[in-house]
């Protein structure tokens, strides 16, 4: 099938405002759509990141019904040139790091939460070629 790459990645949530605040505050993703009660969604690059309230999308009629709990793992990838200065932009923004991999392959990445306990990931564009 020719896929062209993953379109929406989804972590669910518990504080829609909490979300704005970290993702577009902190990680400057651009929020594209806030439903009150339900979901916030950012832009990330070509992707789309939405932010679910589990407690509603597990009740859906009109969609499939989609929830999770527990920690979540995503990676967002930076162009290899803006790796290092991404990752110091984050500690400037008091985010901590919780850990760098090094991937024997002449590229490492950086390992951090948000502030529901997912684990998120800065990788450099190339990591997986």
């Amino acid at each position: 099938m020719p896929y062209t790459g993953i379109k929406e990645n989804c972590l669910y949530i518990d504080d829609l405002d909490q979300a704005v605040e970290f993702y577009q505050g902190v990680l400057e993703m651009p929020v594209i759509s806030k439903s009150d009660g339900r979901h916030v969604f950012f832009r990330c690059g070509s992707s789309v990141l939405l932010c679910f309230l589990p407690e509603i999308t597990r009740q859906e009629t009109t969609l499939p019904p989609h929830f999770a709990y527990g920690k979540q793992h995503l990676a967002f990838e930076v162009m290899a040139e803006d790796y290092n200065d991404t990752v110091s932009r984050l500690e400037q923004k008091g985010v901590p790091i919780t850990h760098v991999q090094d991937w024997g392959n002449g590229h490492n990445s950086i390992y951090f939460e948000d502030p529901f306990g997912h684990v998120l990931e800065i990788v450099p564009k190339g990591i997986w070629e």
